[in-house]
C-alpha cells in the first residue's frame, strides 16, 4: 500500500519540484507534530495565518458550534447571515469611520481581484499602479501587479494597464496621475523581504493619490489582524487608505479574505451591472465565526501589542557573525544572510533539529520569522537556541 507521501506526490497538485514534505498530523500552540509525534516550534504561522497559534480553543469552539448550527446556505450577499453581520461590524470598529463596509471573499488573492474590480468601476479608470518586488498573490489580475518577469511569464498576456513604482521611493509618486484608478501597495512589503517605508512616504503617498482622486488601496494580507504591533499597520503612519485587503491572520486558521470601503464606493458593485462581484462561499459562516473569535480574542488581550518586545527579544537572542541584518515591524521579521545557499542550509538544518522556518520570494537570502503572536518569551528562547545551532552548522 502507498504511504501518504507517496499518494501526495502522486494526486495532490504540487507547486514545485521540491516540496517541504513535512507530514503533519496535529498542532497546538506554537507547536507542529509530525509523525512518531516529533515536536517543530511553527515560526512562520503558516506564513503569518496562526496569530494566535494552532488549535486555539476559543477559534475552535466558534467553529464547532457555527457547523452545528448551518454552513453555507446561499451565495454571499443575499441572505442575512449573523456570523458575516457581526464580523463585518466587528471589523468596522477596528478603523477608521470611512471604512465601514466589508466584502468577503475566500482568501487574499480574490480580496485583491475584488479590489482592483472596485477600483476601476469607482473612478472609471483603468491604469494602476503597484510597487516592484510586491506580493498580492497569484490569481491572473494579482499576478497582474507583480513586477516579477519569473513569476508573470509563463502566463502571459495579463491585465493590460499595470505601471511600477518602487517602494519607499518618493520621486516615483509624480508617477501617480489624474489617470491612475489606484495605487496598490503593501503596508510593509512582505515578500520583498520586510521592507519598510517611511511615515512621510506613506502620508506624501496619500496626498499625492488625494490630488489626482486616485484611490490608495493597502494591502494588508500579512500585516493585518496585530502583526505588525498595531491591529493594523496603516496605524503606524497616521494615514487613512480608501480600500484596505486582508486575509491571512484574521481566519485563525480558516480560509477567508476582505476587500473593504466606504459604504460609498463599495455601493458601486450593486449596479451596471448589477451584481458586480459575487462569490458563492465568500463570507462562510464557520470561517466568519472562527475570525469573529480570534478578533475578540485579540481586542480583549491587546496581544499585538506586545509584537515589539517579542521581536526586540528574538533580536537579542539572534547575535551570530553569519547574520548580516534584521529587518522588522513587530513580528513581521526577516534575518538576512549572504545569499540562498546559505538560507537553504540553515532552514534544512533548522527543520531537522524541530523549527519550521522558510524564505521570501524576493528575497531569498533572508530567513522569514513570523511566529504566532502567543509565543512566549521562554518559546523565543528555545527557538532562537535551535536557529543558532542551524546557522552554526550550514
Amino acid at each position: 500500500m502507498s504511504s501518504i507521501k507517496e499518494l501526495f506526490l502522486r494526486h495532490l497538485g504540487q507547486t514545485s519540484p521540491f516540496p517541504v514534505g513535512l507530514e503533519i498530523e496535529r498542532a497546538e500552540n506554537i507547536y507542529l507534530y509530525g509523525t512518531n509525534d516529533k515536536k517543530y516550534i511553527d515560526l512562520i504561522s503558516g506564513i503569518a495565518v496562526s496569530s494566535l497559534g494552532h488549535n486555539h480553543p476559543k477559534i475552535v469552539n466558534a467553529v464547532k458550534k457555527q457547523a452545528e448550527t448551518h454552513m453555507h446556505v446561499m451565495v454571499y450577499g443575499e441572505f442575512v447571515q449573523s456570523p458575516q453581520v457581526k464580523l463585518a461590524k466587528a471589523i468596522s470598529d477596528t478603523l477608521p469611520d470611512s471604512l465601514d463596509n466589508v466584502f468577503f471573499v475566500n482568501s487574499g488573492s480574490e480580496a485583491i481581484e475584488g479590489a482592483m474590480k472596485l477600483a476601476k468601476r469607482y473612478t472609471g479608470r483603468h491604469e494602476i499602479l503597484a510597487c516592484k518586488n510586491a506580493y498580492h498573490g497569484s490569481t491572473q489580475g494579482a499576478l497582474s501587479l507583480s513586477s516579477e518577469e519569473t513569476f508573470r511569464q509563463g502566463f502571459m498576456p495579463l491585465i493590460p494597464g499595470i505601471g511600477h513604482i518602487s517602494f519607499g521611493n518618493e520621486n516615483d509618486l509624480k508617477s501617480i496621475s489624474e489617470q491612475t484608478a489606484a495605487v496598490f501597495i503593501e503596508t510593509v512589503q512582505g515578500e520583498g523581504g520586510v521592507r519598510i517605508a517611511s511615515k512621510t512616504y506613506f502620508q506624501k503617498l496619500r496626498q499625492r493619490c488625494t490630488e489626482t482622486g486616485t484611490l490608495l488601496v493597502l494591502d494588508e494580507i500579512q500585516t493585518g489582524f496585530g502583526r505588525t504591533g498595531k491591529f493594523w499597520a496603516f496605524q503606524h503612519y497616521d494615514i487613512i487608505p480608501d480600500i484596505i485587503t486582508a486575509a491571512k491572520g484574521m481566519g485563525g486558521g480558516m480560509p477567508i479574505g476582505a476587500f473593504i470601503s466606504s459604504q460609498d464606493i463599495m455601493s458601486v458593485l450593486q449596479k451596471d451591472p448589477v451584481l458586480g462581484h459575487i462569490t458563492t462561499f465568500g463570507g462562510h459562516p464557520v470561517s466568519c465565526a472562527a475570525s469573529l473569535a480570534l478578533l475578540e480574542e485579540l481586542q480583549s488581550t491587546r496581544l499585538y501589542e506586545e509584537a515589539d518586545k517579542k521581536a526586540l527579544i528574538f533580536k537579542k537572542h539572534l547575535v551570530h557573525p553569519k547574520i548580516k541584518n534584521i529587518r522588522h515591524l513587530g513580528l513581521m521579521m526577516a534575518i538576512e544572510f549572504d545569499s540562498f545557499d546559505q538560507v537553504s542550509k540553515i532552514i534544512h538544518k533548522s527543520m531537522e533539529l524541530g523549527l519550521i522556518t522558510d524564505w521570501f520570494l524576493f528575497c531569498d537570502n533572508a530567513i522569514r520569522i513570523a511566529p504566532p503572536l502567543v509565543i512566549t518569551e521562554e518559546q523565543i528562547k528555545d527557538a532562537c537556541s535551535i536557529l543558532l545551532q542551524a546557522i552554526d552548522i550550514a
